[in-house]
């Protein structure tokens, strides 16, 4: 398969800090990559260096990059501003039309936010804003995405549906999870950090629980 995302002899981290030295790191075209360690490994720093390298890809940052004030369905529609000016975006900001609020519905009801899009993102719990976060990263679509914990704080049924909706949508995809067994379930590749190294990076079938295990010691 064709590369698509490339890391070479990078050293990563943060302010003066380090946390992954030396890294090359290629991600081909059609993978579903899992990212496994423990906190502060270097998920995130190493999932932002791939959203650099990729240039354009619909994110979903562990923050959910959403404005509270505004509603789910703006804050869902913000994943197509860069297809439009600045006008016809202040015109949808103030009256947002039909065609556009079907298609925003539409990504809601995959995520299970059916009949919310006017509702102020601050009015939702956790486990709803991821649930936006990733709908506006359907919406955008593209052929990447990157997505930094993005079913965090749903249970593992309700996990694994949203990552079926990544699947679906995506040709590749990059995802930090905290969950072995979605791993397993989702990703063709996992990709374990451990002491500031890529200790494990292999096929789900080809990985044992033990190894698993093992990047969380």
């Amino acid at each position: 398969m064709e590369g698509l995302l490339h890391l070479r002899d990078r050293s990563l981290g943060w302010g003066d800090r380090t946390v992954l030295p030396d890294l090359s790191l290629s991600v081909r075209q059609g993978e579903r990559v899992a990212l496994l360690g423990r906190s502060g490994v270097g998920k995130s720093t190493l999932l932002a260096a791939l959203a650099d390298a990729a240039g354009t890809a619909a994110l979903v940052p562990q923050d959910h990059g959403l404005v509270g004030p505004l509603s789910v369905f703006h804050n869902v529609w913000m994943g197509r501003l860069d297809e439009f000016g600045a006008l016809r975006n202040l015109a949808t900001l103030v009256w947002p039309r039909a065609a556009q609020r079907a298609q925003v519905e539409e990504v809601l009801d995959r995520v299970g936010l059916s009949g919310l899009g006017r509702r102020p993102v601050v009015e939702l719990s956790g486990g709803q804003r991821q649930r936006v976060a990733l709908a506006r990263a359907l919406l955008r679509g593209g052929a990447v995405v990157l997505a930094d914990e993005p079913v965090s704080a749903l249970d593992t049924a309700q996990g694994a549906d949203l990552l079926g909706a990544v699947a679906d949508r995506f040709d590749t995809a990059v995802v930090v999870l905290h969950d072995a067994a979605l791993a397993r379930a989702f990703a063709t590749r996992i990709i374990g950090l451990r002491d500031g190294a890529v200790v494990l990076d292999a096929a789900p079938t080809q990985i044992s629980d033990a190894d698993l295990a093992d990047l969380y010691r």
